[in-house]
C-alpha cells in the first residue's frame, strides 16, 4: 500500500460571502498521477492554490508526509494555466533565472537546467528566445522550470486547456514520462487526456468533491453497459418502442445524436440477441455495432449534473 504525500482536511476558501471551497478531504498517493475534475467554477483552481501555498484556506489543514514544518513550498513544483515569461530571454537564461530563485548555485543550475530543457525536449530550442516559442514549447518549458528543485509533488493547473492537438500530445506525453519521478496533481476539464494518464480521480462540484477514488475502481463501481451503434441513416423511427419491444426493462435509457445511438443496458448477454433480432426484422442499416461499457466522460456528466 503506497504512502500518502499529502492529506487535505476539510479545507474551506472564502472570498467574501462566496464560498469557492466548501470542506474538501482528500490525500494524495506518493508516485501516483491524480486528476482533479470538475466544470469551470467547481473550485479546482482555488484549491490548487492552496495545495500550492500561494493562498491559505479559510478553513482546514494541510499536511505534507515527513515534515514538521507547516510551509512545505519548497516540497511543491507548479504550473499555472497560463504561465508568464520573460519574452526576452531564452529557455536556458529562464531556466537559470528561476533555478537561482530557488537558491540553487550557478554549476548546479546550469547542470539542471541544461537535464530539464533535454527531457522537455527543447534542447535545440535553449538559446532561442521565449517570444518565439509555440504553446506547446512555452507548457513544456513551464514544466521543465517547475521540475528545477526537484520537487516531491506536482501540482498543473490545467496544462494542456489552451494548446492545439500537437502541443497537447507533446506535453501528455511529457507528464506520462514525469509519472515515473514525482507525484503528480492536474487539474483538467479534458476527460480523454484524465483517462489516458490517470491513476487516482478526485470530481469537484460546487466547491465540494463529489467523488474521489482510483480510476479503475471508479469504473468498475459505476460503468454501466452499454451498447453503441452508427446508422447509415436517422434511427429516430426505429428507437420509438425499443425499450416496450426488448421488454424486461432490459433497456434503461436510449440516447441518439444524429445517427449515433447509445442504449444503457441491463445485461449486455441479454440484449445482445434480441436487439439483433430486432434490428435484423426492421432491416435496419447499421454501420457500425459495439458492446462496451460507460465512459469516465459520462460518469463525470452523471456525477456534475446529479
Amino acid at each position: 500500500m503506497t504512502t500518502p504525500i499529502l492529506i487535505a482536511e476539510d479545507l474551506h476558501k472564502r472570498f467574501g460571502p462566496n464560498a469557492a471551497v466548501n470542506g474538501i478531504t482528500f490525500s494524495l498517493q506518493e508516485g501516483s498521477c491524480t486528476s482533479l475534475l470538475g466544470p469551470n467554477g467547481a473550485g479546482k483552481t482555488t484549491a490548487l492554490k492552496m495545495l500550492a501555498g500561494l493562498i491559505r484556506p479559510t478553513e482546514g489543514r494541510i499536511r505534507f508526509t515527513g515534515l514538521d514544518a507547516s510551509d512545505y513550498r519548497s516540497q511543491i513544483g507548479y504550473l499555472p494555466q497560463y504561465p508568464a515569461f520573460y519574452k526576452w530571454m531564452s529557455a536556458l537564461e529562464f531556466m537559470e533565472y528561476a533555478g537561482k530563485l530557488c537558491g540553487m548555485t550557478g554549476k548546479n543550475v546550469r547542470q539542471r537546467s541544461r537535464e530539464l530543457l533535454e527531457l522537455a525536449g527543447l534542447t535545440d530550442a535553449a538559446k532561442r528566445r521565449i517570444g518565439g516559442f509555440s504553446g506547446g514549447m512555452k507548457q513544456r518549458l513551464g514544466l521543465a522550470q517547475a521540475l528545477l528543485h526537484r520537487p516531491s509533488l506536482l501540482i498543473l493547473d490545467e496544462p494542456v486547456s489552451a494548446l492545439d492537438p500537437i502541443g497537447r500530445r507533446e506535453v501528455l506525453e511529457l507528464i506520462r514520462g514525469l509519472k515515473q519521478e514525482t507525484t503528480i496533481l492536474f487539474s483538467t476539464h479534458v476527460l480523454h487526456d484524465a483517462e489516458e494518464i490517470s491513476d487516482d480521480v478526485l470530481i469537484m462540484r460546487q466547491g465540494e468533491i463529489v467523488l474521489a477514488g482510483g480510476l479503475e475502481e471508479l469504473r468498475r463501481q459505476h460503468s454501466e453497459p452499454v451498447i453503441r451503434m452508427i446508422w447509415d441513416s436517422r434511427p429516430d423511427q426505429w428507437a420509438e418502442g425499443l425499450s416496450e419491444r426488448l421488454g424486461g426493462g432490459l433497456v434503461k435509457e436510449v440516447a441518439i445524436q444524429g445517427r449515433e445511438v447509445r442504449l444503457e443496458v441491463a445485461d449486455i448477454r441479454t440484449v445482445m440477441p434480441k436487439l439483433l433480432a430486432d434490428l435484423a426484422k426492421a432491416g435496419a442499416p447499421v454501420r457500425k455495432l459495439e458492446a462496451t461499457a460507460s465512459s469516465l466522460e459520462e460518469l463525470f456528466m452523471k456525477v456534475v449534473e446529479a
